[in-house]
């Protein structure tokens, strides 16, 4: 029987665009994507999620390697809670119909220690029972590490626990461990899936 529902924050929860504020700031198209060579790639979101070492000594370092991207950097840091643009449509409202089912809510996620400014801004996130954070864990999805971290946390059976994640390769890793997992798209495949599994585990 399922008992747990487990979801990723970022584009689970709450959608996020980067682009809109920060691609304002360069002149030249190829500035632009020499910047997003290093700002989107797989390194340095890792670094940040897991934030071995405070989110601001990170940028004060990747500015001193990229000095002319200083301002953009400086931009990232201080606006991190405008680049988020949003409840997931149709998520509350289902997250509201779980709990009042019965069902414990959780996080997992991947993000720096900016995260709780974006919680603070979001009603959604107040139905959670609790959560795990990369940055706070230092340890990140798809670790199999950071997933048995949240079922020791809260006391949780793997084969009691749905996880829903819009990476597949992180809900891999989750199933690996036992958990079953739903590769997110939007908020009605999410219940569609749901549903299945949980007429199937009754």
């Amino acid at each position: 029987m399922i008992k747990a529902l487990i979801f990723d924050f970022g584009k689970v929860l709450v959608d996020y665009d980067f682009s809109h504020i920060i691609d304002p700031l360069f002149i030249s198209e190829a500035d632009r994507k020499e910047f997003n060579t290093f700002f989107t790639s797989l390194d340095f979101i890792n670094e940040l999620d897991r934030e071995s070492t405070p989110f601001i000594d990170i940028i004060r370092r990747k500015q001193q390697e990229y000095p002319k991207y200083t301002m953009q950097l400086q931009t990232f840091f201080d606006r991190y809670v405008d680049f988020v643009t949003g409840e997931v449509p149709g998520m509350k409202d289902l997250l509201k119909e779980l709990k009042a089912q019965g069902f414990k809510l959780y996080g997992l996620t991947n993000w720096s220690s900016k995260v709780h400014q974006v919680m603070k801004n979001y009603d959604i996130f107040s139905l959670l029972d609790g959560q795990v954070i990369s940055s706070e864990e230092h340890l990140i999805k798809p670790e199999p590490e950071i997933y048995e971290r949240l079922l020791e946390k809260f006391g949780l059976k793997a084969e009691e626990c749905v996880f829903t994640d819009d990476k597949a390769v992180n809900v891999v890793a989750a199933e690996k461990i036992g958990i079953t997992g739903i590769v997110f798209h939007d908020a009605a495949q999410f219940a569609r899936e749901l549903k299945a599994i949980i007429e199937q585990t009754a």
